[in-house]
């Protein structure tokens, strides 16, 4: 049961590598249209763009039109006389009003802020775009690298399960000892328990893919053998860190909230500020008539310019510039808390990609020797001058450096994108020469 269960299992992983395989380009463009993350990152952009519009009303003519319909009912009783009567009046009126504001240093500061806040937002989604290639290419490359593990692991299964039955033809026409048996075995049952840990692996780096993409991963296109990874142009560090200074969205953003931060000091220093209005206002009303006064239609016109000048507001203003100056100041460190951050990414990912190709150039000669080193082994086995424990040493040792140098360049790839999200030009058009380096 055991054993059907895991042919399942492998048949799952690998049933569809003959179909077209999806290749990085194509699993982007998923993850674009249907990835949580990104989807809300949108739509705070399309809220954070409504930002200047709602700021600039403020300074934009306001127009209104109001009205009042009253009846008033009473008696009228005359002097000198014993009674009177009842008197009901009806009027309606209504306006028509116009404000301009002239100057009112709040609002003006207010507007601007609207437009810092939709940068914000612009920034933020630059960010977030950011993220979804860099998640996307990982859990891709991820993918990879744990169908890279099951690979080697079946493939030194394989060879451990000849072994194990060579040892046991030998102990059988005794040229071997049961050791040598009882060592085959332990290797064998060891790499079984690699390989359902392999599958297991590989199932949760799929359900990551799968929760990006928002769909259950096709086959995936592979890596090319013996594919070349470029190293970073410019292949010096400063200037990558110099671009990650300036250009790093986390930078920007904070760049952003700092210029805020100055524009609500002078917000909050407006309290103190005179403010002046255009005003012009149009009204007409109709009234029945009353004791004394005709039936009749009034009109009015008016125009004219309102100005205030505030003068004590129990110290709240003062309160409200020392509150803002101090947001300015940490606003400040923030930052050069994130100047520092892209520059250590960046710096990071650098020597990332530097040591990686570094590491690479040195797997392959090591795979290259681990393979000589294995035939010489089972031909020094076959002739009787090696033992078995030496041939599945050498197995095990060129599985395993097959397995790193895989690991090796898909982290050497990540290290170039995210040496490039560091220095904030990180753009959909950077995959395609990743997307060159894997089989169509």
């Amino acid at each position: 049961m055991q054993k059907s269960l895991m042919a399942v299992l492998i048949a799952s992983a690998f049933f569809s590598q003959g179909a077209h395989a999806a290749d990085l380009i194509q699993v982007y463009q998923q993850a674009l249209a249907h990835d949580a993350t990104i989807a809300s990152a949108r739509d705070a952009l399309a809220a954070g763009q409504e930002r200047v519009p709602q700021a600039k009303a403020s300074i934009l003519p306001q127009i209104g039109l109001g009205g009042e319909i009253d009846r008033t009912s009473g008696e009228f009783k005359p002097d000198g006389l014993p009674s009177g009567g009842s008197q009901t009046s009806h009027s309606n009126t209504y306006a028509l009003t116009l404000k301009q504001t002239l100057f009112n240093w709040g609002s003006w500061q207010t507007y601007q802020q609207g437009k810092l806040q939709q940068a914000a937002s612009e920034a933020a989604y630059g960010q977030a775009q950011q993220d979804l290639i860099t998640r996307t290419a990982q859990a891709y490359f991820d993918v990879l690298g744990a169908q890279d593990s099951l690979a080697s692991t079946q493939a030194e299964k394989a060879a451990t399960t000849e072994q194990l039955a060579s040892a046991k033809r030998n102990f059988e026409v005794g040229t071997q000892t049961i050791t040598d048996t009882h060592e085959a075995q332990a290797a064998y049952d060891l790499v079984v328990a690699a390989e359902l840990a392999s599958l297991n692996d590989l199932e949760n780096k799929r359900s990551v893919l799968q929760s990006i993409i928002g769909a259950t991963p096709s086959a995936l296109a592979l890596l090319k053998p013996g594919v070349t990874i470029l190293p970073p142009a410019p292949a010096t560090i400063d200037p990558w860190v110099a671009s990650a200074e300036q250009q790093n969205y986390g930078v920007v953003g904070a760049q952003l909230q700092l210029e805020l931060s100055k524009r609500e000091i002078e917000k909050s220093r407006s309290g103190h500020y005179p403010s002046v209005d255009f005003n012009a206002k149009a009204s007409r009303g109709t009234s029945s008539a009353t004791p004394g006064v005709p039936a009749g239609t009034t009109t009015g016109n008016s125009i004219g310019v309102s100005w205030s000048v505030p003068l004590f507001s129990g110290f709240a203003v003062t309160s409200r510039v020392r509150e803002s100056i101090a947001l300015e100041d940490k606003a400040r460190n923030d930052l050069e808390a994130a100047r520092r951050s892209a520059a250590q990414s960046a710096r990071v990912s650098f020597r990332g990609v530097s040591s990686g190709l570094a590491q690479v150039k040195a797997l392959e000669a090591a795979e290259v020797s681990g393979q000589s080193a294995l035939d010489s082994t089972k031909l020094g086995y076959q002739v009787g001058v090696r033992i078995n424990v030496d041939v599945l040493n050498a197995q095990r040792s060129l599985y395993a450096t097959r397995t790193n140098l895989a690991k090796a360049r898909y982290d050497a790839i990540m290290s170039g994108l995210r040496l490039k999200a560091a220095a904030g030009t990180l753009k959909e058009a950077d995959l395609e020469p990743v997307n060159g380096l894997l089989q169509k």
